[in-house]
């Protein structure tokens, strides 16, 4: 059995919305992430991951997404209880809202971003340098 995990990657004039992993967190916290987060049953239905994907955004920091929703890359990894997670980074469109750390439980700080910024800061782990390198490659893509 899989844990399904979705994450955002949103931009917005030139920056990314990031945010800093609570502490409380089980997995990766106090580090740099994307926003994002599991697929619940109550997601069932056509589009689960995408609706997950708004979900989780707008749940954790308040920010609304458009329609827009595209899968990136998706990877795999355990966590320390043993379990199996897939996890899937999607390029989204900024559709409102600042951002603000929704749930202090699941997001200790909200953070807009320029690439170099990410890239450069010492609470991003490889997984997270891996996933922002990768949309912003889509984004280039998708807006030749």
């Amino acid at each position: 059995m899989f844990i399904i995990n979705v994450e955002a990657a949103i931009r917005r004039d030139n920056k990314w919305l990031m945010i800093t992993r609570s502490t409380k967190e089980g997995h990766a916290g106090g580090t740099l992430s994307l926003v994002g987060g599991k697929v619940d049953l109550s997601d069932m239905g056509m589009e689960i991951l995408e609706r997950t994907v708004k979900r989780e955004v707008l749940e954790e920091v308040g920010v609304e997404i458009g329609d827009a929703v595209v899968f990136v890359y998706s990877s795999s990894f355990v966590i320390r209880d043993g379990r199996n997670v897939i996890n899937m980074v999607f390029l989204c469109e900024y559709a409102s809202g600042t951002g603000y750390s929704v749930s202090p439980d699941e997001v200790e700080d909200v953070h807009w971003l320029t690439y170099a910024e990410i890239m450069n800061h010492p609470k991003a782990p490889p997984w997270t340098l891996e996933s922002v390198r990768r949309a912003a490659l889509a984004h280039r893509q998708r807006t030749r």
